[in-house]
């Protein structure tokens, strides 16, 4: 069986502000339907379910771009918003942190009597991969987050967390319903975390013979256990560094977004009159929804879009944000309708921010991109945890030639 991945976080405390909150619940349901629409809610899941793609999606919506809240905060803000529309998006989020993570199976039980489907097994599918990953996978971590995403037509996947109780990370591991052979012989699509030298994993294929009561699977070193899984494993530090992000990929942004205009592509004809920063913030996440899955390497790179609430890379645009939130809703409304032109125009914009980097090299400082952000962040209303963004003493333009 496929897994694709875990993921090592350093863990962070504290409450996102709720001018953040609203907006990430509104961006996360938006791009949810964009999504649906365009790939179906298997798609969904499959995305839910790989750990970078996950780490990127938090980051476009303005989450500290390597920090364990970004789980608990962007599963948070999606049950939110797409609960109250589950009838129509055909989705339902269940659990969530702490006490929350034990009403999961009510909350199951209470969706399969309104869908038809088998409670009892969406209820075991649920309670399996929490001691699956609490017990059968010891590797140090305590699990305190539980979500369990379901589809109307039987799909599922998990996003949990747990914490180490000595070295301050957490771990988040991911499940899909379509890898699943077996709850106990390999049955993550990815388990995110740092390597601690030897660790129990039951769940593996070589454990059979152990699960039959040989317990010597303790002595297998975990580089040979965790060989098939893609490991996101995010640094310490705080702010954004060029080793953290593809230049290239960041360098070919910035290029189109700022260099070039709507008109000198054709295809860009119905983003006319939205800004560079806004096209910047969008072209990011027209890739969170329409990217391969080869893209998201580099979750740092999506904080580009909407900053971060601690400030890193920059306090969050909330004017941009608010733009790109309305221009994306305004899509799908008309997309409803039968004109699909403007969200049509989102994909265009990252196929073209796509080829440019074919031939690009980069030739720019990311940290002066970093510094521009921030000395115009008071112009496109920044904001962080500390409070709003000032104009600097001598303000900066609002844009700078990069290259």
């Amino acid at each position: 069986m496929k897994r694709s991945g875990t993921a090592d976080l350093p863990l962070h405390y504290g409450k996102v502000p709720p001018w953040l909150y609203e907006r990430m619940s509104v961006l996360g349901l938006s791009i949810i339907q964009v999504i649906l629409m365009d790939y179906g809610k298997d798609e969904v899941l499959r995305r839910l379910a790989d750990p970078f793609w996950f780490q990127s999606f938090g980051a476009v919506m303005g989450m500290d771009w390597h920090s364990s809240g970004i789980t608990t905060s962007v599963m948070g803000a999606l049950k939110r918003s797409i609960n109250p529309n589950s009838k129509s998006l055909g989705l339902y989020i269940c659990g969530g942190k702490g006490k929350f993570s034990r009403d999961t199976p009510s909350e199951l039980i209470q969706i399969a009597d309104k869908t038809g489907l088998n409670g009892h097994e969406l209820v075991k599918a649920s309670k399996l991969s929490a001691k699956v990953d609490n017990t059968a996978i010891q590797d140090g971590y305590q699990l305190y987050l539980h979500n369990f995403i379901l589809a109307d037509n039987g799909s599922w996947s998990v996003v949990q967390q747990g914490m180490h109780e000595s070295d301050g990370t957490a771990r988040r591991y991911h499940w899909h319903s379509e890898k699943i052979r077996s709850f106990i012989e390999e049955p993550h699509t990815g388990i995110n975390g740092i390597s601690r030298g030897r660790i129990l994993n039951l769940t593996d294929a070589d454990a059979s013979e152990n699960r039959k009561g040989i317990l010597d699977i303790s002595h297998t070193d975990s580089i040979d256990v965790m060989k098939d899984f893609s490991r996101l494993i995010l640094p310490a530090h705080h702010d954004v560094q060029a080793s953290d992000v593809d230049l290239k990929r960041l360098g070919a942004l910035l290029y189109v977004t700022r260099e070039q205009q709507p008109q000198n592509f054709e295809d860009l004809l119905m983003l006319e009159g939205v800004g560079p920063r806004t096209m910047q913030s969008l072209a990011l996440v027209s890739e969170v929804i329409h990217g391969a899955p080869s893209r998201f390497a580099d979750p740092a790179r999506f904080s580009f879009a909407h900053g971060g609430k601690d400030g890193h890379p920059f306090p969050v645009p909330t004017k941009t944000y608010d733009e790109s939130i309305s221009i994306l809703r305004k899509g799908i409304e008309k997309s409803k309708l039968g004109n699909s032109d403007k969200l049509n125009t989102l994909n265009k914009l990252h196929q073209i921010v796509a080829d440019t980097e074919k031939d690009f090299t980069p030739d720019f400082d990311i940290q002066q991109v970093i510094e521009e952000e921030r000395q115009n962040s008071w112009r496109f209303g920044g904001k962080t945890v500390f409070g709003d963004a000032k104009p600097p003493g001598n303000p900066k333009p609002i844009q700078l030639s990069l290259f």
